[in-house]
């Protein structure tokens, strides 16, 4: 019986399945994260991005603004309704279990496969 390991190009896969997965989380963070940044003209909540590094195998949400970090973190601002500072922080928290299924979804369907 001969037996053939495709060990490294598995991994690969996995690997290529799981950036796919983080990515897809990523995604759903910048979007409800977008619908929570405070909103005068739109362009705080258009800056947002996800950015990603193979390499590192990580991904980032960022907001392009130079006033996004002091819109994060004053708490004592008041906006509009339905918009808040900690608009990128509470999502990480409160959308954890939908970020953690679509980072799962990927890899679940590579194994399937």
């Amino acid at each position: 019986m001969d037996l053939d390991w495709n060990g490294p190009q598995i991994l690969a896969r996995l690997r290529a399945a799981g950036m796919d997965g983080i990515e897809l989380a990523a995604e759903h963070l910048l979007q409800v994260s977008s619908g929570l940044a405070p909103h005068e003209e739109g362009d705080l909540e258009r800056s947002g991005e996800v950015s990603k590094d193979a390499n590192a195998g990580a991904v980032a949400v960022s907001y392009d603004r130079p006033y996004a970090v002091r819109q994060h973190e004053e708490m004592t601002w008041r906006h509009d309704d339905g918009r808040q500072a900690k608009y990128l922080e509470e999502p990480m928290h409160t959308e954890r279990d939908s970020m953690l299924a679509l980072a799962a979804r990927p890899l679940r369907d590579e194994l399937d496969g």
